[in-house]
């Protein structure tokens, strides 16, 4: 990184594993935001040199839940950029060059011991590997190269002495290096881990800001080892806490949904779940909840990150979900809901479904809510001699029952097919007349035409979702079932 350039440049580098974790996605989102705010650039890195991990495809899945986050990136897989490739598994014979100019610096060494050695070696009390190749001769290491010995490369840590570096979240970190091992840095395959590419790809690719998580908080003095050596410049550092799912236990995928995907296949809108992993771990010091993309660069600080980590409350990001299916246009809840009419079998339902999204969006909080909401609509068996149980019909508040549905089933029949726009009128009419309580023609109108106590409106509705011809056909199936 030349220092006299002052662009910010931020990355997010995940593993290929198969979906985008909400950890991960916050970690992406707060790296977009910085660069946003301070008008600089966002790069993609995958980070696939465990291709033990690698699951086929979630490239594939990482990229377009970035998009349907709204969280487009300047440089990386697809879009390209100046500072490629920008998938690791492409760039082995950059971190090769890198790794001997290392061995050369003194920086690393090349080790040979075995998987029986090292097994030995732990079995008999040893916590990290004790340096035993790093004083080869340069002779002994070209001969059991050139023989075929498969080897790593070890990075080297001073055995004495601490290391100290700023971070932006926790402030000055101290490590002894006693603490830290000689990790490897370049596998038998020729393949880099994780130590060591981050590091070279962090640099060659500009990266002025590290944003990761604080897992790595401990391991970064290796890494600025690594800077140091090479004679580079280190990035600034922002570490940040944990999602939880309690106050003990990582949000995690073996203890349910804990994918971006997984949320947005139970009905929540993607920029509400950006907007609530925002809020875990960082405060905009104004106490607002609902926030705009725009507003979320606007606002983004690294001086409002928090130290302490984050519970995820689905509840609360269900409240907030809803607060943005409330404000969508109509037509644009209407297409969102259509899939999921899809996938409950709704849209085989015999019913207006534009009029059914009017009805159902003010009731429902995530869109896989629908199936509950909705569920009244496949409660009512057309085909059967008896369409649903009849007992539905009581109602202890009520007082209502078969007998008094039968008692008024041909002067609901009659209301509906002349009613226009007083059906509600009529109803209350016929209350009257009966000397019935509204409530009472109202439940028993209800259940006739729906089959189901709940429903997202009362009679009026329903008949105009059916539309009159099948809500009189319903009826009609009713009293004959009485």
């Amino acid at each position: 990184m030349n220092g006299k350039d002052t662009t910010v440049r931020t990355r997010f580098a995940p593993s290929p594993t198969g979906y985008l974790h909400i950890g991960g996605l916050r970690t992406a989102l707060y790296a977009y935001l910085f660069a946003r705010k301070h008008g600089g650039k966002f790069i993609l890195r995958i980070e696939d040199t465990d291709r033990t991990r690698e699951v086929k495809g979630a490239v594939d899945i990482i990229i377009s839940a970035m998009q349907k986050a709204g969280m487009d990136y300047d440089e990386g897989p697809i879009v390209g950029g100046d500072f490629g490739p920008y998938v690791q598994s492409e760039r082995k014979e950059i971190y090769l060059k890198y790794a001997h100019e290392l061995v050369a610096r003194g920086g690393a060494y090349y080790c040979f011991c075995t998987k029986e050695r090292l097994e030995e070696l732990h079995a008999n009390g040893a916590t990290k590997y004790d340096k035993h190749c790093l004083n080869m001769s340069k002779k002994e290491i070209d001969e059991r190269i050139a023989r075929g010995e498969p080897y790593v490369i070890r990075q080297n840590i001073p055995e004495h002495g601490t290391s100290t570096y700023h971070d932006e979240v926790f402030g000055d970190i101290t490590v002894d290096f006693k603490d830290l091992e000689d990790n490897i840095l370049i596998k038998t395959d020729g393949m880099p881990t994780y130590n060591f590419a981050n590091v070279i790809d962090d640099h060659l690719m500009g990266i002025t800001h590290c944003i990761r998580g604080v897992e790595y908080l401990m391991s970064t003095p290796k890494y600025n080892l690594l800077y140091d050596a090479f004679g580079w410049e280190r990035p600034v550092y922002v570490h940040l806490q944990p999602i939880m799912r309690d106050a003990t236990h990582k949000l995690s995928k073996r203890d349910g949904d804990a994918g971006f995907e997984d949320f947005l296949r139970k009905g929540f809108l993607p920029h509400a779940i950006v907007n609530y992993i925002a809020l875990l771990g960082w405060n905009p010091k104004d106490n607002r909840e609902k926030l705009s993309m725009s507003e979320l660069v606007e606002l983004f600080s690294i001086d409002g990150l928090q130290k302490s980590s984050s519970i995820f409350d689905e509840t609360k990001m269900r409240w907030l979900n809803s607060l943005y299916i409330k404000e969508m246009p109509q037509q644009e809840f209407h297409a969102a809901a259509l899939p999921f009419y899809a996938e409950y079998g709704i849209d085989k339902c015999a019913c207006d479904l534009e009029y059914l999204s009017e009805l159902l969006q003010p009731r429902v909080e995530i869109l896989s809510d629908i199936k509950e909401k909705a569920a009244f609509l496949t409660a009512f068996d057309t085909t059967a001699k008896t369409p649903f149980d009849l007992a539905l019909f009581e109602n202890k508040k009520w007082k209502t029952d078969a007998a008094m549905a039968k008692s008024i089933m041909d002067d609901c029949i009659e209301i509906t097919k002349s009613a226009t726009t007083d059906l509600g009128e009529k109803l209350n009419a016929l209350a009257e007349a009966k000397g019935l309580k509204k409530g009472q023609v109202l439940w028993i109108y209800r259940i006739a035409l729906t089959g189901a106590a709940a429903t997202p409106g009362g009679g009026e509705e329903m008949v105009k979702l059916f539309g009159k011809p099948a809500a009189l056909e319903r009826l009609e199936k009713v009293k004959s079932a009485l």
